[in-house]
């Protein structure tokens, strides 16, 4: 077969699309919506690489990496503080800068440095900080704004950040130096160490996302399937061979195809420019930032074409188009199931040597990963038509409405299992995903120390001079039960370059009493803390520091950072404390020491700290808490206590997942509404006789229902059996113990569930619609 007749019979199928009349143009646009519902999806996750990128410049590139303590102050030197916070959950990024001269760096998307006083924000700190409610944060951020942050310094438009003028800033409490040379960002990054795991993670995720896309693309191409078959049968009668309407057909795929590929530009750049105005789990992306890598467009552009004549021609293998009718309604050959069954277990041979890898045993190989799992999913859509059609194939009597969804059922099975095939195999691969991320979340979890039922917060100031009056202050603060101080500082033996050092922790005896618990207590005593936990070899190390008369130095000097050196002679008397299990401070360690028992001066080189202890039942009492902090002390930095903390990466990883399976449920629930729409269409006339025949709508209405019930309860089984089973392989091959949460199993089956119930109600005003006796007349 040479490509003139190739492209005439392609040429011609695509003249029959769009001259098809009203009935051929409804044909192509609901195939072209159906495909440009994915084409959009698979645009967005080209356009996912540039956006990751693009985030990570900006990222980069205003980090305060090269900030120093030991940069000498110049003409091109600059001061800067963070002032990081949160306002209800959200964080607001800040920073105080101070020029040393007239060559002061700016930091990306600032055209000026604020003066002292003043300060330059993002579109949307502006926009909170200028709405009702809004009180705490302006009495936090109490700086006069001159002008915002450009697009370059933000991480997206909903970023909320601010850099404000300073002025008295100093090396050492809480500020730091950068030179214009350095400047912003880190010009020599350090290559974050790869995890097997976590590139597992990242594969089965794109394949788990994609794979429901190119079922719902084969399903849509084949949208009108027995009317083109209609057509076809008459080209048959004026002499066309069964070779010439394959290609045919498949032409009228193409037209759909292309048009879809327009249709999901439009629908990808429509979504690109809402990109700006949406914000997912706190993350947010400008317009710019979803331009899609060239290579990979053209791809797909090539890509759906291709694949809309390849599935047409592999569907009208199974049709007998003759001159005289479509052999479509006849009983047909059952289905076989030995070759559906290679494809899973071909896929579970090609991940069964990374079994027990883990992350010690070098890399997964991602081409045996993406092959095997694209091969468990592709086995839903192969078995599912079988498992539809032996399951309906042995279904009986009942209610009329039951027996007209049975039959028509066991008509066409197969178009009721590619109705289902998106949903089940995004639900096989949701249950295996959420078993795998599930199962190494441990891995990537790890306990902070922090006890949130001791304290709920906790503020260190930049210096220990107002640390008593902080107390006060944070005491009387609104939704604050108590406040508790302690510093920080530390001992050396020697004086300059020690080699042995040990920590010492300050405050009275109320609150030493917080950390360990004490014989007895009064001011001018010192214990030493006794914690289980802390390294035997470490311990014998600080030993020598803290021996009972030794002389000692606080603050002694190290290579980067000159201390002050204040000599200490400890007391004779240095009694035991063991320490709480439930102690304000992780694994504490080193002497703890009553004020009165340290030399004069000391208190200038402690770092403070206060942890809060709040009454949840005021509102906002973190704000308020939050509030007093930056009025005590513009640096000081509080945080929230939280008893376990993971993994920025893992954490990415799983929030990614979730704006995808967001973005794949809306495809899902789209593209099944416009195959029911297309379904329905089909069907007008039977419909129409039955209802003329003296059916009643309600009947006709839940035997609709039971039509997608039946397939959906079927592959939703299918859909669990083969998610459970990929969700095990991956759990052995992290070398990680498996286990099943069924509540999200059930959970994740529900959601595809409650897509299809939903689909379906929104059918019904359609249906209902198509039932009229009009529908009987033909032109």
């Amino acid at each position: 077969m040479n490509v003139r007749q190739w492209n005439r019979d392609l040429g011609l199928g695509v003249r029959f699309a769009f001259t098809g009349g009203r009935e051929g143009w409804v044909r192509v646009l609901l195939t072209a919506v159906g495909v440009g519902l994915g084409v959009a999806l698979l645009l967005l996750t080209t356009a996912l690489p540039h956006m990751l990128a693009a985030r990570d410049r900006v990222s980069d590139a205003r980090q305060d990496y090269s900030a120093s303590y030991t940069v000498p102050k110049a003409d091109d030197t600059l001061l800067l503080a963070v002032t990081d916070t949160e306002w209800h959950d959200k964080e607001v990024r800040g920073r105080l800068l101070e020029p040393e001269g007239p060559k002061a760096p700016l930091p990306p998307g600032v055209g000026r440095l604020p003066g002292k006083g003043e300060m330059v924000v993002s579109p949307a700190l502006k926009a909170l900080l200028s709405s009702d409610g809004a009180e705490l944060l302006r009495a936090r951020i109490p700086y006069r704004i001159t002008g915002t942050i450009g697009d370059s310094g933000l991480m997206g438009p909903r970023e909320l950040a601010y850099y404000a003028g300073a002025d008295g800033l100093v090396p050492h409490s809480g500020g730091t130096r950068v030179d214009r040379l350095k400047a912003f960002g880190d010009p020599h990054p350090t290559p974050q160490k790869t995890d097997p795991v976590l590139i597992l993670m990242t594969l089965v995720v794109f394949v788990v996302l994609l794979m429901p896309v190119a079922v719902f693309i084969a399903a849509a191409v084949r949208f009108g399937g027995e009317r083109r078959d209609r057509r076809l049968a008459a080209l048959r009668l004026v002499g066309s061979d069964s070779r010439m309407t394959r290609r045919i057909a498949a032409g009228e795929a193409l037209a759909g195809s292309l048009l879809g590929l327009v249709v999901g530009t439009v629908f990808f750049l429509t979504g690109r420019q809402a990109a700006g105005s949406v914000e997912v789990l706190g993350e947010s992306f400008f317009p710019s930032y979803l331009d899609p890598t060239p290579g990979l467009v053209v791809l797909v552009a090539v890509t759906v074409p291709a694949a809309a004549v390849l599935v047409t021609l592999l569907a009208m293998r199974g049709v007998a188009v003759e001159p005289l009718g479509v052999v479509r309604t006849a009983t047909q050959p059952r289905r076989r199931l030995w070759w559906r069954l290679l494809l899973p277990l071909a896929g579970l041979a090609m991940l069964y040597p990374m079994v027990g890898n883990g992350r010690n045993h070098g890399e997964f190989n991602q081409y045996l990963v993406v092959g095997g799992v694209l091969l468990l999913l592709v086995g839903v859509t192969a078995l599912l038509p079988w498992l539809v059609e032996a399951v309906v194939s042995r279904l009986g009597g009942g209610a009329l409405s039951w027996q007209l969804a049975v039959r028509r059922l066991q008509l066409s099975s197969g178009t009721a299992a590619r109705l289902v095939n998106g949903i089940a195999v995004a639900v096989a691969g949701a249950i295996a995903l959420q078993m795998l991320f599930a199962g190494v979340e441990s891995q990537y979890t790890k306990e902070t120390g922090q006890d949130p039922a001791r304290a709920q917060m906790s503020v260190s100031l930049s210096g220990h001079g107002r640390l008593a009056a902080a107390g006060a202050e944070f005491a009387r603060t609104k939704g604050v039960r108590t406040a508790v101080t302690l510093s920080s500082g530390q001992i050396g033996g020697t004086r300059k370059d020690p080699e042995n050092m040990a920590a010492i922790t300050v405050g009275d005896c109320r609150a030493l009493r917080e950390v360990a618990r004490l014989p007895s207590c009064r001011d001018g005593d010192v214990f030493s803390a006794e914690n289980p936990r802390t390294d035997a070899g470490y311990l014998a190390q600080i030993r020598t520091v803290m021996r009972p008369g030794t002389r000692v130095w606080i603050d002694p000097s190290e290579a980067e950072v000159r201390g002050r050196e204040i000599a200490w002679k400890l007391p004779a008397t240095i009694r035991p404390a063991a320490v709480r299990k439930d102690s304000l401070l992780t694994d504490p360690s080193g002497l703890l020491v009553t004020p009165s028992a340290l030399p004069a001066g000391t208190a200038a080189t402690l770092y403070g700290q206060v942890f809060l202890r709040l009454d949840e039942s005021v509102p906002d009492a973190r704000e308020h808490a939050r509030t007093a902090a930056a009025r005590i002390d513009p640096l000081a930095y509080p945080w929230t206590f939280t008893a376990t903390e993971q993994s920025n990466r893992y954490t990415s990883l799983r929030t990614g997942l979730f704006i995808g399976a967001v973005c794949v449920l809306a495809l899902i629930g789209a593209s099944l509404l416009v195959s029911q729409l297309e379904q329905l269409r089909e069907r007008r006339k039977l419909l129409s006789s039955l209802l003329a025949f003296g059916t009643r709508r309600r009947t006709l209405g839940l035997s609709v229902l039971w039509q997608t019930a039946v397939p959906i309860a079927l592959g939703l089984l299918l859909a669990s059996a083969v998610g459970l089973t990929l969700g095990a392989v991956l759990l052995k091959m992290t070398d990680t113990a498996v286990s099943v949460d069924w509540a999200s199993v059930l959970s994740m089956a529900g959601a595809g569930a409650v897509v299809v119930l939903a689909v379906t109600l929104l059918s019904l005003p359609p249906l209902i619609r198509l039932m009229r006796p009009e529908g009987l007349r033909t032109e």
